[in-house]
């Protein structure tokens, strides 16, 4: 069989962005809104504040408002609440994201809670996880969002398709479980106590893999011609250094595989373009204006 086909998921992030750009454009021409997103960073993690920053840039951009939060790592849980109930009553910002991980003393459940839902752009307050498994409208996590946006790059239509789902977050997997049964796939959801899970992929036309393990997914796992979806990030030593890979052993699976993306450069990309489509979206039902065509 040929090699795979490879999906870029630098490239569709890119095109998302522009589509992006082009809505928050109208709006503030329209309307004179400009979509606002504020992100809240607690402590000084590297990683964390790496991302912020990307979150940040991408926003200007985009043409987004960026507000930023950097709160110290010994902040009171009640004064972290206080400051989202501030930025819940502020009209500039349509988004709330809170950086995860949160230091020990304070508990991510009442951060998430107190989060207004049509401000959730992260999509893990209750009211919307309910939403999205009722079928309703919801601000939806967006690197689930970002999988499915590159699924449909590859199946016009997902209707009967056989999908597993490896691993059940309630940051990836899960979420992840309800789009993909929305778009009348069949979907198993896969995890650490499920048995014989190579054969449970063998027999699937999409494997998405959201482990968290190296290089855990062989190619023996995959049926011939199968969409493979890396969620996985792993950084491993090698005898140069050290490089990132997914939770796919990808290069042997790509000989397999009808369709794969890379690590990095596949899903990765995905995430922030999709937080700033939450974030748009956000702006437009908060003002009871229709949702922005953004193909995907």
């Amino acid at each position: 069989m040929a090699a795979a086909r490879l999906i870029d998921g630098a490239a569709i992030a890119a095109e998302l962005r522009r589509q992006v750009a082009e809505a928050a454009s109208r709006l503030r021409a329209d309307h004179d809104v400009v979509p606002g997103l504020a992100t809240v960073l607690v402590g000084a993690d590297p990683a964390s504040q790496i991302y912020v920053n990307s979150k940040n840039r991408a926003c200007t951009a985009a043409g987004l408002a960026s507000f930023s939060l950097h709160l110290p790592a010994e902040v009171a849980e009640n004064e972290l609440l206080d400051e989202i109930a501030k930025l819940g009553a502020d009209d500039r910002v349509d988004g709330i994201l809170v950086q995860l991980p949160l230091p020990r003393h304070i508990d991510r459940l009442n951060v998430l809670a107190a989060i207004d839902p049509a401000k959730d752009v992260d999509g893990f307050h209750p009211v919307n996880v309910g939403r999205l498994w009722s079928g309703l409208p919801a601000l939806v996590p967006g690197t689930p969002q970002g999988c499915l946006r590159l699924l449909r790059t590859v199946h016009a239509d997902l209707t009967g398709a056989e999908a597993v789902v490896l691993g059940r977050s309630n940051i990836v997997g899960r979420p992840l479980a309800a789009l993909l049964l929305a778009a009348n796939c069949t979907v198993t959801i896969a995890h650490s106590r499920s048995r014989d899970i190579p054969s449970l992929c063998r027999r699937t036309d999409i494997v998405i893999a959201a482990l968290g393990q190296p290089l855990a997914v062989k190619s023996e796992w995959i049926k011939p011609g199968a969409t493979v979806i890396d969620v996985g990030i792993n950084r491993i030593q090698t005898a140069s250094g050290s490089r990132l890979v997914g939770d796919v052993d990808f290069d042997k699976a790509c000989a397999v595989a009808g369709a794969i993306t890379p690590v990095p450069g596949g899903v990765g990309p995905m995430t922030i373009a999709c937080l700033l489509a939450n974030t748009l979206v956000a702006a437009c039902r908060r003002r009871s204006l229709p949702d922005p065509a953004l193909p995907g």
